[in-house]
């Protein structure tokens, strides 16, 4: 039973990754960025702890986006109609994917400071 319920999680997330890459141009844009930052941020990291940084404050990026996208698409489940409450919704979401995306700029410029200024 475990391993099969193994198996069906990874399906369901590898459709659930399909379904972003497919359905959602902000997923794809930050994907393609995190594809080509990533070997940078494996050359920019000087120990294991700022590589890790590097490439999980790209990855954390992409989990916002998708936990985004699946609160969007839930909302937008429930009804076409104008709620204060969705839009509130959706804006947090926003709102977290932005957040994530200030956090992923600061540590890259810290690191690459470091990196290259010895600060």
């Amino acid at each position: 039973m475990g391993l099969r319920r193994i198996w069906r999680a990874a399906r369901y997330s590898a459709q659930g990754l399909r379904a972003a890459f497919r359905g959602e141009a902000a997923f794809r844009q930050e994907l393609l960025i995190a594809l080509v930052a990533a070997p940078l941020g494996l050359w920019l990291g000087r120990s294991a702890a700022e590589r890790a940084l590097l490439l999980g404050s790209l990855l954390l990026t992409l989990i916002v986006e998708l936990l985004n996208s699946a609160l969007e698409a839930a909302i937008d489940r429930i009804g076409v109609e104008r709620h204060e409450l969705s839009g509130r919704a959706k804006d947090m979401g926003s709102a977290a994917v932005f957040v994530a995306l200030i956090l992923t700029a600061t540590v890259w410029l810290l690191i690459a400071a470091g990196r290259l200024f010895g600060v």
